[in-house]
C-alpha cells in the first residue's frame, strides 16, 4: 500500500517527539540524583544571581550526546554550550536545569525543558520535573499533555479568576516589571513566582496558573513551553520576533481572553499572536 505524502515528514517529527521526551526523563533523573548530592557540586555566578553548576553542564552534555547519536544533523542550542548547526532543519532548544538558583539552594522548583523546532519554528515541547514525576510535552497538532492526561489552559476570563505567574530577572530594569505587577493588582489579580520560568510555563499549559508574564526569557527556557501552551489552547506572543532565538524576548502565556489583559498591562500592542502551528 502506498503511503500518504506526509508519512515521511509526519515520521520525522514523531520519531524526535519520543526521543526528547526519553531523553528528558533520564536527564532528569540524571539531575535529580546530583540534586541530591548537590553539596558536593562547585556553584559558579555567571551574573547577578544566574548561578550555573556542574550539574547543568553534565546534564546538557548528556542530551546534546543522546540527540547526536540519533540525530547527527540535527543543531542544538544549549544555555551552557551555546548554538551550532544552527541552520539545521531541525535545532533542538535545551535548558537542562531550568532554575537553577532552586536547584542549587535545595528547593524543588527547577526542570529539564527541551524544544525542537523545525525550519524555524517550535514544534515539539517537553518540559520534565523529576521532583514531581511530571512530564509535560506536546507537538504540533497532536494536543499537550502531562504523563498520558490530556492538558487545557485555564478557562478564566479575567485574572481574579485564577493566579497568574510572574518572573523576572536582572537582564532587565525595575521599570520594566513593576508597573505591570501594579496593573496586575489594579485589575484584581494575584501572583506567585516560584524560580522557574519554565515550569510555570508548563503550569499555564495544565490549567493551574491563569498566565505567565516574564519581560525577558531566554529561548531555552521558553519555547517547549511556548508548544505545551498552544497546543493546550492558549496563546503566546511572537517570541522568535526580532532575534528572539538568540537575544531572548518578553513572554506573555495566557488563554485568548487572559492574553490580551496581560498584553495591556505589559504595554504591547493587543494584537492576536500566532495560531499554533500546524503539524507536518
Amino acid at each position: 500500500m502506498r503511503q500518504p505524502a506526509d508519512a515521511a515528514p509526519s515520521r520525522l517529527l514523531e520519531s524526535r517527539y519520543f526521543l526528547a521526551q526519553t531523553v528528558a526523563r533520564h536527564a532528569g533523573m540524571m539531575a535529580l540524583d546530583l540534586f541530591r548530592r548537590r553539596d558536593q557540586l562547585v556553584i559558579e555566578f555567571k551574573g547577578t544571581q544566574d548561578m550555573v553548576s556542574a550539574a547543568d553542564r553534565d546534564v546538557e552534555r548528556f542530551i546534546k550526546n543522546q540527540v547526536r547519536a540519533v540525530f547527527p544533523a540535527d543543531g542544538f542550542l544549549g544555555e551552557e554550550g551555546g548554538i551550532d548547526l544552527a541552520d539545521a532543519e531541525f535545532v533542538w532548544v535545551v535548558d537542562p536545569i531550568d532554575g537553577t538558583a532552586c536547584f542549587v539552594n535545595g528547593m524543588h522548583s527547577w526542570c529539564v525543558s527541551i524544544a525542537v523546532l523545525q525550519r524555524g519554528e517550535p514544534v515539539i515541547g517537553v518540559v520534565f520535573d523529576p521532583n514531581a514525576n511530571e512530564l509535560f510535552h506536546a507537538r504540533a497538532g497532536g494536543g499537550a499533555f502531562c504523563g498520558e492526561k490530556p492538558i487545557a489552559v485555564h478557562a478564566g476570563q479575567s485574572l481574579k479568576d485564577g493566579v497568574l505567574g510572574v518572573g523576572t530577572s536582572f537582564r532587565v530594569g525595575v521599570g520594566d516589571f513593576i508597573p505591570f505587577l501594579e496593573a496586575v493588582l489594579r485589575d484584581d489579580g494575584m501572583f506567585i513566582r516560584n524560580g522557574s520560568g519554565a515550569l510555570m510555563i508548563a503550569y499555564v499549559a495544565a490549567g493551574r496558573l491563569i498566565g505567565y508574564f516574564e519581560p525577558h526569557m531566554n529561548a531555552w527556557d521558553a519555547l517547549a513551553g511556548f508548544v505545551l501552551v498552544r497546543e493546550a489552547g492558549g496563546q503566546c506572543n511572537a517570541f522568535l520576533d526580532n532575534g528572539g532565538l538568540l537575544r531572548g524576548n518578553a513572554v506573555i502565556v495566557a488563554n485568548p481572553a487572559v492574553w490580551r489583559r496581560l498584553a495591556a498591562h505589559a504595554g504591547l500592542p493587543p494584537v492576536a499572536a500566532p495560531a499554533a502551528v500546524a503539524a507536518r
